[in-house]
């Protein structure tokens, strides 16, 4: 029995530490689908399947390699969008600029069986950014500043209606301060907790603890000050882990306070590799398994990752993407323009 408890020791300690030492060399990229969009918002169904919502009213499923397209107008408009989310029986599409329509798409496995809009918002300065769910009831979306804060959605009735939180519940934004819809990673969610991101004359940390109900802001050190600066995506690990990545569009190659990791929350964060690795990425993920320590960035000049939570990071490809969902631990979706490919890491 001793001998048997040793090996029941030595066989957990080695599956444990497997799980936190898995580190990626390289990166297969194999393209799914091709065509002349903007794609900045996919969610993955599975290793076979990917969502995705595009410019041009162009929304769909890559079923393997059969597409399913659909084009979206509303009214006399040709809509781009640039946030997507799912639950278990609809796809969510929001558009971006004025008028912001958001549209539920019922689904059955693999088959949309009908579509109808469930929000719109017409605002000369409207301009939503990005979207997610907590559970299949209750989801949030966050848009620029409309009236001195945030513009955030709530929904609690499986995206049927959706509710506009008023400036009096939301911090104040600064001038200047706003999102960029780079990869609809502007939101990361966890439990009850909710993260955004803003950029450009600030970036800072939007923080609800209880579903959208109150809000906090927190202070980053990522650059900031310039129309597109600032942080681009977030992503949490669990409530406590968290980190976030931006930089300057129109510097990407500029290293300094574009990359930060927190420990507490989001309430303060730390410069990881300051003046090293990657500049500018606009979609964040934390490698599925690796208990937080692998994470993938990707962006126009390619695709990093770091093996220690950002301390040291490896260039796999310098093909360009705009967005990264990852499927489970090796296998991921990213998207970019005109295109969308299936990333396998080794």
């Amino acid at each position: 029995m001793r001998i048997l408890a040793l090996l029941l020791v030595i066989l957990l300690t080695i599956s444990c530490s497997s799980e936190t030492e898995k580190t990626f060399t390289s990166v297969e990229i194999t393209p799914v689908f091709t065509d002349s969009l903007s794609i900045r918002a996919i969610t993955p169904l599975d290793e076979n399947a990917v969502w995705f919502a595009a410019n041009h009213g162009r929304v769909g499923l890559i079923d393997g390699a059969t597409p399913k397209l659909a084009t979206i107008q509303y009214e006399d408009s040709i809509l781009a969008f640039r946030s997507i989310a799912k639950t278990k029986k609809a796809v969510f599409v929001l558009s971006i600029a004025n008028p912001a329509v958001l549209y539920k798409i019922g689904v059955n496995n693999r088959e949309a069986t009908n579509i109808e809009e469930v929000y719109v918002e017409e605002a000369e300065t409207v301009f939503y950014d990005a979207m997610a769910f907590w559970n299949d009831k209750e989801g949030i979306a966050m848009g620029d500043p409309t009236d001195g804060c945030l513009s955030v959605i709530i929904t609690r009735n499986g995206g049927n209606t959706w509710t506009k939180i008023p400036c009096d519940k939301l911090p104040e934004t600064d001038k200047g301060e706003a999102a960029f819809a780079a990869s609809n990673s502007n939101i990361a969610l966890h439990g009850n907790h909710a993260w955004i991101v803003s950029g450009g004359k600030r970036a800072r940390i939007f923080h609800s603890a209880d579903k959208g109900e109150t809000w906090e802001v927190f202070e980053t050190p990522i650059i900031q000050g310039k129309a597109m600066t600032g942080i681009y995506s977030v992503d949490f690990l669990d409530d406590k882990t968290g980190v976030i990545f931006g930089g300057n569009w129109e510097a990407q190659e500029f290293n300094e306070g574009n990359k930060a990791i927190t420990k507490d929350g989001g309430k303060t964060w730390k410069l990881v590799s300051n003046g090293k690795g990657p500049g500018y990425r606009s979609s964040v993920r934390f490698v599925p398994g690796t208990k937080g320590k692998g994470i993938v960035a990707v962006g126009s000049p390619g695709i990093s990752y770091s093996p220690d939570q950002g301390e040291t990071w490896e260039e796999l490809a310098t093909e360009g993407f705009y967005a990264l969902e990852f499927v489970n631990d090796t296998v991921a979706f990213a998207s970019g323009r005109n295109k969308i490919s299936k990333l396998l890491f080794k």
